[in-house]
């Protein structure tokens, strides 16, 4: 029903933000004047169409001797001289037409005395005026929903030119044929912009995911946390933005994050993202079990395997000298959650794993040789394509130590270097390559965004700011 929207963008995460007793959204959008602007061209070419289909009924009566039928009324051109989009404050979005014009033909049957005619009947309707205000809430589902519609439609005056055998006879009737003719059309145009609204563009918004799958292990709640807010100069809408484990979806991180608000108003969308929005994503992925990687055999770099089994070997032969034969494996596990830090300079996570170097006796049980711990940091660049969010990780800091002993993680510093390389060759574009799919965020179909400004900023409390 739309085209594609081309629109630039701004991530803020977030600009300033304020304590709230209520749940702060995850995710904000703001939709500016100059993003409707965008949108005011899409919505005239909608109600042109919408009003090109209005249906009239049938006309039949009498006047003096003659007796009429009009029918196959159609609507051949609308000419929007002057329509406008724009914020209704408090409300929702007011869609204004003024001084346009509509032509339109219809077919006459016409009996006077004994001579019937029919022939076909120009007309147009002039100082056409539509005031339409679309009241926009949040249903019980949390979804955008054009609520209540309010119209006004008035047309100034109307012509009609006969033609035919007895056309310049029947120009007295002109005048009544008209009157009835405006007053039968302008009862059809609000009707057809009530049907648009609540039927055509509330159809339209249920393409917007309100809770939906995004792959395999976890979904997203991109649910209104309550009325969208409306001004003079944008539409504010405040989305749960939560991510959940498809497994166990009650199971979810709590949000105590502070409100971003947006300040600005110079690019049409603004898109605000917390850092909850990516915590309780990695959350629900870490409660998913995915975070959790076996190297072994044909994965595991042999420089690598060969500098384990020179380290270890000590602790082999001591264990058993016929485990000096078999695999090597490391297996890699969160012992929790990774954790997202948004400031100026830009995005990172910071994760905590539990490194296990275990020898692999085929038909038997792993043995363990020792267990690490493993911090390291990357660099999260985020993008947008289309409607889709995604992430590109780089490793930015890495370090390994002992669980057991400071003489131990002196011992492993000959490793740091070729695991923290094992990490960025064989882990990291695994990561990537699974991230840069990307999740929807939550616009209708139809609207893609094409450019986009990331800008990063620190969390400020209202009482920091002053």
């Amino acid at each position: 029903m739309m085209a594609s929207c081309m629109v630039s963008i701004l991530f803020l995460f977030p600009l300033i933000a304020t304590m709230s007793a209520e749940e702060p959204p995850g995710c904000k959008i703001r939709i500016t004047n100059r993003g409707l602007e965008m949108l005011k061209y899409e919505t005239q070419k909608f109600v042109v169409e919408e009003l090109s289909n209005i249906t009239m009924p049938e006309m039949k009566g009498k006047e003096g001797h003659f007796q009429y039928t009009i029918k196959e009324v159609k609507i051949n051109e609308l000419n929007l001289t002057y329509a406008d989009l724009a914020f209704q404050p408090g409300l929702g979005l007011l869609f204004k037409v003024q001084n346009s014009s509509i032509a339109l033909s219809f077919q006459r049957h016409i009996l006077y005395w004994l001579f019937y005619d029919t022939g076909a009947i120009n007309a147009s309707a002039e100082g056409v005026n539509i005031h339409t205000v679309l009241h926009t809430t949040r249903d019980e589902l949390g979804r955008l929903k054009i609520s209540n519609i309010t119209c006004d439609a008035s047309i100034a005056k109307m012509k009609m030119k006969f033609t035919g055998t007895l056309g310049r006879v029947y120009d007295f009737l002109a005048t009544f044929l008209t009157t009835g003719m405006r007053f039968l059309l302008n009862q059809q145009i609000c009707p057809v912009m009530n049907h648009a609204g609540l039927v055509l563009i509330n159809t339209l918004l249920e393409t917007i995911p309100v809770r939906t799958e995004v792959d395999n292990y976890v979904g997203i709640d991109y649910s209104l946390l309550s009325d969208p807010l409306v001004t003079s100069r944008s539409l504010d809408m405040d989305f749960r933005g939560m991510f959940f484990e498809l497994g166990n979806e009650s199971n979810t991180l709590v949000n105590s994050a502070i409100n971003p608000i947006v300040r600005e108003y110079d690019r049409m969308v603004y898109l605000a993202l917390s850092e909850y929005f990516f915590d309780s994503g990695l959350y629900s992925y870490y409660k998913a079990g995915i975070f959790q990687m076996n190297i072994t055999n044909e994965h595991m770099p042999k420089d690598l395997e060969m500098l384990l089994r020179t380290t270890y070997f000590g602790i082999i032969m001591m264990i058993n000298p016929a485990l000096v034969e078999y695999p090597i494996s490391l297996q890699l596990e969160l012992n929790s959650a990774p954790k997202t830090t948004v400031k100026t300079s830009g995005v990172t996570v910071a994760i905590t794993a539990i490194v296990t170097v275990m020898v692999l006796p085929p038909g038997k049980a792993p043995v363990q040789l020792s267990s690490m711990t493993m911090e390291a940091k990357f660099n999260a660049k985020v993008s947008m394509k289309g409607k889709r969010l995604a992430v590109h990780a780089d490793l930015r800091r890495f370090k390994i130590y002992s669980n057991q002993s400071a003489l131990e993680s002196l011992a492993l510093i000959p490793l740091q270097v070729p695991l923290k390389t094992m990490l960025q060759i064989s882990i990291v574009p695994i990561i990537n390559n699974w991230t840069k799919r990307g999740v929807a965020i939550p616009l209708a179909d139809g609207m893609d965004f094409i450019e986009e400004v990331v800008e990063y900023h620190n969390v400020l409390d209202s009482r920091g700011a002053g």
